[in-house]
């Protein structure tokens, strides 16, 4: 399935504007946790996942590469990602340890996939932070 051209250009600002929305939405909430907080990593990495198959099936296995050499914006944005997963792996971790997720594998998904492990992993750890706050009201997520 080919896309057109116009979708692939509008599709970026998109999923800014929905990143807006989430990030603003976050920053008003009281901080008070509220349960299945884990769906919505959960279903970003179903969804990303989706999008990376169809990225394969049109620029093959290796396609990725290809753009992050294309010039110094291809290099920023390769850059940029890995500045990410690198932020969000050193948040997660301490709060994975806590509820005795086993980093390793998680290290393993995340380096193959990138986001789509990292939003897993993140899904998982806020599942079980949410059974844990269950069975233990005074259990602290630290944030």
């Amino acid at each position: 399935m080919t896309l057109s051209a116009s979708v692939y250009a509008s599709l970026p600002a998109i999923a800014a504007a929905a990143l807006a929305v989430v990030m603003v939405r976050k920053a008003l909430r009281d901080g008070r946790r509220s349960g299945h907080q884990w769906v919505w990593p959960a279903m970003l990495a179903c969804c990303f996942a989706g999008w990376t198959v169809h990225a394969l099936v049109a620029g093959g296995v290796t396609g990725f590469w290809a753009e992050h050499q294309r010039g110094a914006w291809g290099n920023q944005i390769w850059f940029d990602l890995l500045i990410a997963i690198g932020i969000g792996w050193t948040l997660i971790l301490p709060r994975a340890r806590a509820v005795h997720m086993r980093p390793w594998p998680w290290l393993i998904v995340i380096v193959c996939t990138g986001c789509i492990g990292l939003s897993a992993m993140l899904a998982r750890l806020l599942w079980l932070e949410d059974r844990r706050l269950a069975a233990d009201p005074t259990f602290r997520t630290n944030h």
